[in-house]
């Protein structure tokens, strides 16, 4: 047994129907489980399926449980462990607000190019830029406007698929 903490990306395809969020995200409270990141969105209108991705962290046994636990939950129809089932894509979006005059304005301007940022908004104080990428990615980008001025984000969490030809 390993207490090797590992971080996974886990897709949970559900009924899109209301309470099933809350059900999800109670069974990772009730148990002391934490959530890295969360997103959910409809994916199948026509058969009303949404799909939660989570990204948590654990030891291998408790990632087990969790999707163990997942899998049980009735509205869920299938727990899939992208970490585990081979290669996948993940990337998340954030939106970054950065006020500042004169050379931190060209500052933010210049590194929003080299992370290939866009600027979605901008007045004479301030600029909202859009990215995305891993993770990895916008905490370097976020760490690196701070100093220039970055005043407030807005992440939407990781999404992910697994690559190749097979059908979630």
């Amino acid at each position: 047994m390993t207490d090797n903490i590992e971080r996974h990306t886990i897709a949970v395809l559900v009924d899109n129907e209301p309470g099933i969020l809350a059900r999800v995200v109670g069974l990772f409270s009730g148990r002391g489980y934490n959530i890295d990141s969360l997103t959910v969105a409809e994916v199948d209108r026509a058969n009303r399926l949404s799909r939660i991705t989570i990204v948590t962290s654990g030891t291998p046994m408790v990632i087990e449980q969790i999707k163990a636990q997942l899998s049980r939950l009735v509205p869920v129809h299938r727990v899939h462990d992208l970490t585990d089932e081979g290669p996948f894509v993940e990337r998340e979006m954030a939106l970054i607000k950065v006020v500042g005059r004169g050379e931190a304005r060209i500052e933010s301007l210049r590194i929003a190019d080299i992370f290939r940022a866009s600027v979605i908004d901008t007045t004479t104080e301030s600029f909202v830029f859009e990215l995305t990428g891993s993770a990895e990615k916008l905490n370097a980008f976020i760490a690196l406007m701070e100093p220039l001025g970055l005043v407030e984000v807005s992440r939407t969490g990781a999404v992910a698929i697994a690559r190749g030809p097979a059908k979630f």
